[in-house]
């Protein structure tokens, strides 16, 4: 799924805090994001990396190689891709993967390159097949063909495509065909930020938007923000207008509980519905296993939303299973919620797969 692609519209309420952005969050974000990769926080192997193939390319002065970024949602793809046409002076031209339905729509997009210019496709997992074998030939070549007419009268015209840097991110990098896959020259995988990253985010996100921030209120908010920095900045402006309208204006540690309270996020960074999800499981089915569609209907969601939005960070957490027969509550989802676990289960694990 892309990162934005789960975005409601603008006047849409948000089914969590965990959700993808809407229009509103993706401007604030776009203020956030940084220009060099100097400044760009966590991910050191990731940088270290991608930093010597821009270094290298620029001193032989030719476009780097194709640049493929996977991880899960949230954690800067999108903006180190901005930040690899930053250091290299180019401009970006930005497209998602469902967005290039017909071969034609990315003929018109190559078309129109500049030499030394960054492609970015967002989730380049979901492109259309007819556009992703075009995609081939561009990758390699610098090269196009496109047919014109229909039948045998069809003709194929061969076009030339200035060189470029395609930068595809995706959140499924299994998803992705081998024969394209293989076309990056170079793949860096993102992982999920320690609390101690977040705060320099955090820190850094404040002083942009002048917000008093203090270092415990910082660790508060850095804890419960799943281990992503863009939930980390949306946190943060819910707590600035918190700290704005009850408190003094300054984001500490008791002003940062506080205001998570109101907007239902606990000290684990689970909110209303990643709750709902877990309360469902334990109260109404024991505990489980239970198919994520009775589960998604007993909350009141869609599946994709629960398996997606939900899922990924309960079972990081490890307070639910994903098992052949459905999903389970581990103990440390009963105890999450207060509740002793059943007999036998004292450690999550013995009832997986009765």
């Amino acid at each position: 799924m892309s990162e934005h692609d789960a975005a409601a519209g603008p006047d849409a309420e948000p089914t969590s805090l965990s959700a993808l952005p809407e229009t509103e969050e993706r401007e604030f974000e776009t203020t956030l994001r940084p220009r060099k990769l100097a400044e760009f926080v966590g991910q050191p192997r990731v940088r270290e990396q991608l930093g010597l193939v821009l270094e290298s390319a620029k001193r032989r002065g030719v476009p780097p190689d194709h640049v493929l970024l996977s991880g899960p949602p949230g954690l800067g793809k999108t903006s180190l891709s901005m930040i690899i046409a930053s250091e290299l002076d180019s401009a970006i031209r930005i497209t998602s993967g469902p967005a290039l339905e017909r071969a034609g729509d990315l003929a018109a997009m190559l078309s129109n390159l500049v030499e030394g210019d960054v492609l970015f496709i967002d989730e380049i997992h979901r492109i259309a097949r007819p556009a992703e074998e075009m995609l081939y030939l561009a990758m390699e070549d610098f090269r196009v063909d496109v047919v014109v007419g229909k039948g045998p009268g069809a003709t194929s015209i061969p076009l030339e495509v200035a060189p470029f840097t395609l930068v595809g991110a995706t959140t499924r990098s299994g998803a992705l065909t081998g024969p394209l896959r293989d076309r990056f020259g170079f793949t860096g995988h993102m992982e999920f930020y320690e609390p101690i990253e977040l705060e320099q985010v955090l820190r850094r996100s404040a002083a942009i938007l002048g917000v008093p921030l203090e270092a415990d209120g910082a660790e508060e908010i850095a804890g419960r923000s799943r281990g992503t920095p863009r939930i980390a900045n949306r946190l943060l402006r819910r707590v600035r207008d918190y700290a704005e309208v009850r408190a003094d204006g300054r984001v500490t540690r008791e002003t940062a509980q506080a205001a998570l309270e109101v907007y239902d996020v606990d000290e684990w960074g689970l909110d209303r519905l990643d709750r709902a999800v877990l309360g469902a499981l334990v109260r109404s089915f024991g505990g489980g296993p239970v198919g994520v569609s009775t589960l998604a209907v007993a909350v009141g969601e869609e599946s994709s939303t629960v398996e997606e939005v939900c899922e990924p960070y309960l079972v990081r957490i490890g307070m639910l299973a994903r098992t052949p027969r459905g999903r389970v509550a581990t103990a440390s989802a009963w105890q999450h919620l207060g509740l002793p676990p059943p007999r036998g289960t004292s450690d999550g694990t013995q009832s997986l797969f009765d």
